[in-house]
């Protein structure tokens, strides 16, 4: 899979996921297997404002390469301009996140907030594509509600103002986590003739049989997975094998697992 011209070696990318996907974990992630890694998701304010504590969020080192860095924000203005600084720091792809379901994030018209407001989440994307010259991808949810799933149209402005890939939750920000993901809009986008950028999707995949089964149903270019990585960063390279052989992995031995703590910690 290539986003922009950026190639992955597989079809599997770590969702970023605020005070999980740090350094460390990147690290564990790709010796794991893991296509492709991204950083916590991080505010385009603090950046834009020298915040220290923001600023060593985008700390890198080559073993994790290729990197996609996420930024969030409501300002076009601010979040162009954290994309200059993204892009300073030797990230491969900048993301986007219009889809962060947690309240005190929304509140303030970030994440999955700008959900209510398409016309402005389209002029964000396009003011951080034209201020950069990185790969840059949105991830997303289904909509606000189950009334309001547009998706397929987003998807479509999206492209068109210069958007490489587009990651897809398959809940509405109403949902949280709750409820079972519905992939049957994502595979809409997917299947939409005037797309033509990779669609991954996310949402409730657990173990490899759960990604088998979302790649052979809905046909999209890449998986995107969260929660299931917590304590069992194995999941990307049993998956990789699982895809190739048809076979499981045995599980890691406990010398393995308590090797992969200590290099955690």
């Amino acid at each position: 899979m290539y986003i922009g011209n950026i190639k992955l070696d597989n079809i599997t990318v770590l969702a970023p996921l605020a005070g999980i996907t740090n350094l460390p974990m990147r690290l564990i992630a790709k010796e794991a297997g893991c296509g492709l890694v991204c950083s916590e998701m991080i505010s385009s304010n603090g950046l834009v404002h020298q915040s220290g504590k923001t600023e060593r969020l985008l700390e890198s080192v080559p073993e994790e390469k290729p990197l996609s860095v996420q930024i969030f924000g409501s300002d076009p203005d601010i979040m162009a301009a954290a994309a200059k600084i993204v892009e300073l720091s030797g990230a491969d792809i900048l993301d986007i996140n219009f889809g962060c379901s947690v309240r005190k994030i929304v509140k303030k018209g970030y994440g999955a907030g700008i959900l209510n407001d398409i016309p402005k989440m389209v002029e964000i994307t396009k003011e951080v594509v034209n201020s950069t010259k990185l790969p840059v991808t949105v991830k997303t949810r289904l909509g606000w509600d189950e009334d309001s799933i547009k998706i397929v149209e987003v998807a479509e402005r999206l492209q068109d103002v210069g958007c490489k890939a587009i990651s897809i939750h398959g809940r509405t920000r109403k949902q949280m986590y709750k409820g079972v993901a519905n992939w049957v809009p994502i595979a809409n986008v997917k299947n939409n003739p005037k797309m033509n950028i990779p669609i991954i999707g996310n949402g409730d995949i657990c173990n490899v049989e759960d990604a088998k089964d979302k790649i052979d149903r809905y046909g999209l270019d890449g998986i995107m997975i969260g929660r299931a990585t917590y304590g069992n960063p194995w999941i990307f390279k049993e998956i990789k094998h699982f895809l190739k052989s048809g076979e499981q992995m045995p599980p890691p031995a406990i010398e393995e697992r308590v090797s992969v703590c200590k290099a955690h910690l």
